[in-house]
Formats: C-alpha cells, sequence, structure tokens
C-alpha cells in the first residue's frame, strides 16, 4: 500500500519500522515539530523524525507542520501522496475530517489499550494505575469522536505486579507494530471484519498532569502503589514534608512485619542488616508517619501501609528511606501531605 505514517514518540518508531519492512511504500511520514528539550533548551527531533532519517526516508519527505487542520500546503501534500491508508500512531493531534475522508482504506489508529477501555491520552498509564491485570493494543479506523472509531483487530498483554507504564511501552510498541502489519494485510485481502465499540464499556484515561503525582493517603496503599507505578516516569508521585516537597521514588505495600526485617536495599545502599522490629502503633489518620527501625511507613486509608523506599526531599538528593530516616530524624507520628 501507499502509506502515509503520522506518529511523533519512540512508542511510534516500531510501526514504522515494520510497515516498511513489510513492502508497504512510505509516501510521507508526519510529525511534531522539533521542540527545545532538556536543560540547554536544545532543539530536538521527535523519534519518529529520527527513525525516518536513518531509514533513508528523504528531508523532504518529512512533515512536521504546527498545525494540520487549516493548512493548504499540508493537505495538498497529502493530497498529492495518494495515499491508500493514513496510519495514526501517538502523533499528538486531532485528525480533522478532510484527513479522515482522503485514503480509501481510511486513518488507521493503533491505540495502546483494550478498546473501548481507556480512550483518550495516557491508556498505558491508567490502565497500570487503575491496577488492571491486562492491557493491550487495539487498531481501530479513526472517526471524529475521541477514539471511538470501529476496531479492527486486537491482542492483550498481561500486566506483571510490579510492572510500571515505562516498563510496558516497548512491549506493547512492539506487539502493536505486528499488528499494523496484520491488520493492513487484511485490509489488503478484505477479511477484516470492523466491530463497533460498546460506549457503554468505555473509560476515559485523560493527559496526565502534576497533580496526579501527588499522594492522597486516605485512598488504599494498593492504589496508591498502582498510582506510582503507572505513573512512571512521569509525573511521578509526591508528598509533603515539614513544608517541603518530598518526591517518593520507590514504594511497596507494606505487610505484616516479622520479628526481625532487614533493613531495605536500595540506590546505592548495600548493605542490609537485621534490627529488631518493633509493631508499629497504627494510627487511624491518614498519611501520619510510622518512622520504624530506619523505615518509612506511612497509614493509609483502609488501614493500610505504605512503605517509602526512596525519598528526595526538594533540593536535596535521592536517599534511600534508612538513610533519609537517620539524617533527618524523623518520628512517629509525623504527618505527611
Amino acid at each position: 500500500m501507499r502509506i502515509v505514517f503520522c506518529g511523533t514518540p519512540e512508542f511510534a518508531v516500531p510501526t514504522l519500522q515494520a510497515v516498511a519492512a513489510a513492502g508497504h511504500s512510505v509516501e510521507l511520514v508526519v510529525t511534531q515539530p522539533d521542540r527545545q528539550s532538556g536543560r540547554g533548551l536544545a532543539m530536538a527531533q521527535p523519534a519518529v523524525k529520527q527513525a525516518a532519517l536513518s531509514m533513508g526516508i528523504p528531508p523532504s519527505l518529512i512533515l512536521q507542520p504546527e498545525k494540520i487542520r487549516s493548512n493548504p500546503e499540508f493537505r495538498a501534500a497529502l493530497e498529492a501522496a495518494a495515499p491508500d491508508a493514513i496510519l495514526v500512531v501517538a502523533y499528538g493531534r486531532i485528525i480533522p475530517q478532510w484527513m479522515l475522508d482522503l485514503p480509501r482504506f481510511g486513518n488507521i489508529n493503533l491505540h495502546g489499550s483494550l478498546l473501548p477501555k481507556y480512550r483518550g491520552a495516557a491508556p498505558v498509564q491508567w490502565a497500570v494505575a487503575n491496577g488492571e491485570t491486562a492491557t493491550g493494543v487495539t487498531t481501530m479506523r479513526l472517526d471524529a469522536g475521541l477514539d471511538t472509531g470501529d476496531m479492527l483487530l486486537r491482542r492483550e498483554l498481561p500486566i506483571g505486579p510490579a510492572q510500571t507504564a515505562q516498563e510496558l511501552f516497548p512491549l506493547l510498541a512492539e506487539m502493536g507494530s505486528a499488528l499494523m502489519v496484520e491488520t493492513l494485510d487484511g485490509l489488503a485481502r478484505g477479511t477484516l471484519s470492523p466491530v463497533k465499540q460498546d460506549d457503554a464499556l468505555a473509560t476515559l484515561a485523560p493527559i496526565l498532569t502534576r497533580e496526579d503525582a501527588r499522594m492522597d493517603f486516605t485512598r488504599p496503599a494498593p492504589s496508591l502503589y498502582n498510582r506510582w507505578r503507572g505513573f512512571q516516569p512521569w509525573p511521578g508521585a509526591y508528598t509533603s514534608l515539614r513544608g517541603k516537597k518530598l518526591i517518593v521514588h520507590a514504594m511497596r505495600v507494606a505487610e505484616a512485619m516479622p520479628e526481625a526485617m532487614p533493613v531495605p536495599v536500595a540506590m546505592g545502599v548495600t548493605e542490609a542488616a537485621h534490627v529488631p522490629a518493633a509493631q508499629p502503633q497504627l494510627s487511624a489518620e491518614p498519611g501520619v508517619l510510622l518512622a520504624v527501625d530506619g523505615r518509612m511507613l506511612v497509614q493509609c486509608g483502609g488501614g493500610t501501609v505504605l512503605e517509602l523506599l526512596q525519598v528526595q526531599l526538594e533540593g536535596k538528593k535521592r536517599l534511600a528511606a534508612s538513610e533519609f530516616c537517620s539524617g533527618y530524624q524523623l518520628k512517629p507520628g509525623e504527618r505527611l501531605g
């Protein structure tokens, strides 16, 4: 097929590479403009642009429009390319109706969830944050709605109990690239039967904000842990201590403590020693800190307890909980948040 490929981040790269390797003709690559990035604010190319150039696609065939809805030059370029299909993978722009109507096979989207669940900008992150045990990828034909188009193919992927969204992204990207090639083959052969989504089963996966990272200790500890897993690498998780922001880099749900508990090993802490562990007196107040033998235990909703393993006070370096407790002389009864 003659293909126009629209995508921006690393998640989209395997699909671009796979459809080209399968013999499809990539007539144009459409991606976001170069943006300033990093502390030096140097201009950085999107991952899809870098991949396209490394594949030998001429720069003249890589378009980076700031706007696409009302852009006569961009529209003329796509119409001249006469694509059989437009592939959309994490492009980051709402596709206008004229693009939806252009190719004979439509605009085919690779979405990082098992639709109709988790429609929206952050499906992988919210699936993990909500404690799902499985996710997957779906190819669908885009329409004017938000991820509401007819589904073509789906593949499921289990989510491990400690797996983060950051770890899932490359797995879903590779799975999705193969699924897109299979989808194009099915469209060409006429063997696919599009399936309408059941809107009653739909859930929203909105774009993440910094506020999503704020820890609400009225939630049960497993919920806070799942949200931390889902919000990796950004926005993460944070609370406050003594009026300052406290970033939590690692945590776990605390279980009943044995008579002796090793000090957690994390972030350069290489030695663990058995220390007597007194059973903490749990407070009914969510957010109360239960500092016991170098461990940072926090009372959460439903009588659950969360253990913070690595923390970083604003303006300071990252520390293992045992180091932090020692350096800041934490006392049981202090409050987080």
